[in-house]
């Protein structure tokens, strides 16, 4: 879930600065690029997942 946001937001970072698009101090493309590559570091490190361990017994 956390790999599809960090893309959602990496792709929103590529549109304002491919299209030149002027926004505040807040929403620049290097911020989505910053917040993308947080989300992805959490994906990468198990935080966020669907699954969950399970523990068996014998």
């Amino acid at each position: 879930m956390l790999g599809m946001a960090a893309a959602v937001l990496f792709f929103i970072a590529f549109l304002i600065n491919a299209a030149e698009i002027a926004t505040n101090h807040v929403f620049t493309s290097g911020n989505f690029m910053i917040i993308g590559l947080m989300l992805l570091a959490l994906h990468v490190a198990g935080i966020g997942g669907a699954r969950t361990a399970r523990i068996r017994r014998r």
